[in-house]
């Protein structure tokens, strides 16, 4: 049995699941008796923990919201997520959102054990995001596993499943020099110099299992062209890429944090930028466009985005009018 403090954490763990939970059945996970769970409840509602009961044949125990906010449990993947999100937010937002990001997030690593607090900086310091990008499901080990060799610029090996090529789903153990973890739509690619080929390559994450650091430390070499985000975009790219020019209404302070990575801009003065972007989808171009959050002048671009554009604004400008009064 576990001792009264490491239970109690653990009985807390399960209820912060926010599922109602039968007595006998939440008494058996801790290997407890019903007398014993009845006390630790006790403890956790004297910590400040709202912990709702009933009783009878039914009866149970459920994690209620309180009217403030008692100490949470995490575990070390859960931990490392919440830095990485409140770093992403603290640096990628403007205002008072991102005021609140840095403050939560200085409390978190704050009190992170240190070597959680390197694994959760070596993934934040790893990794660069590509246009909206959303974190897909890859296992947070795997991903700070790499981040720590992309840190400590250490050789890796690993085994990787490639969708096509010579072994089409056969999983091949990879040497390769780590260099950056890039986000495009909803992957992770791990950008790298594989050792075996004489050449830069880009792996998803969610195939890659197994990740071992050689202890070999490698000089890093220069990405080709220089942005990795643009080199792994550019590797995954279907087809003619598509060029916009356009001129938006507002003035760099407020474009600037809208356009990411995306576009670039080539001139501006007071009230006006000027961007030139590249798309490998005209819907993602549309998309860009609408995020600047301010009117756009299109000079030059492709038939398909201007055909999107009016596809869309037609879709939209209907279901705005559908709306209830």
């Amino acid at each position: 049995m576990a001792n009264t403090s490491s239970r109690t954490l653990r009985l807390l763990t399960l209820l912060q699941t926010h599922r109602f939970w039968a007595g006998a059945e939440l008494a058996g996970r801790l290997e407890v008796s019903e007398r014993t769970l009845r006390r630790d409840i006790e403890r956790l509602r004297d910590l400040g923990y709202p912990v709702h009961s009933s009783r009878g044949v039914e009866g149970g125990y459920q994690l209620g919201r309180g009217g403030s906010m008692p100490p949470l449990v995490v575990d070390e993947d859960e931990a490392i997520a919440m830095v990485v999100a409140l770093g992403s937010t603290a640096s990628g937002m403007g205002g008072s959102l991102s005021e609140a990001a840095l403050s939560a997030l200085s409390k978190v690593v704050q009190v992170l054990p240190t070597r959680l607090r390197r694994r959760a900086e070596a993934l934040r310091a790893a990794t660069v995001d590509s246009p909206f990008s959303q974190a897909p499901e890859v296992e947070a080990g795997v991903l700070s596993s790499v981040a720590q060799a992309v840190r400590d610029q250490e050789r890796l090996r690993f085994h990787y499943t490639a969708k096509g090529g010579s072994a089409p789903g056969e999983a091949l153990r990879r040497h390769v020099e780590p260099h950056r973890l890039v986000t495009v739509g909803r992957k992770w690619y791990l950008l790298g110099y594989d050792l075996d080929r004489q050449d830069w390559r880009s792996f998803r994450m969610d195939r890659l299992r197994d990740p071992e650091g050689t202890r070999a430390i490698f000089r890093p070499r220069d990405i080709p062209g220089g942005d990795a985000a643009a080199y792994v975009r550019k590797g995954l790219s279907r087809g003619e890429t598509m060029r916009l020019v356009v001129t938006v209404a507002a003035p760099e302070s407020h474009v600037t944090p809208r356009i990411g990575p995306w576009a670039t801009i080539v001139a501006s003065d007071e009230t006006s930028c000027r961007l030139e972007i590249e798309a490998n989808d005209a819907r993602w171009a549309a998309f860009g466009l609408a995020m600047l959050e301010a009117p756009v002048t299109i000079e030059s671009a492709p038939a398909a985005v201007v055909e999107t554009l009016e596809e869309w604004s037609s879709r939209l400008t209907a279901a705005a009018a559908s709306a209830p009064a």
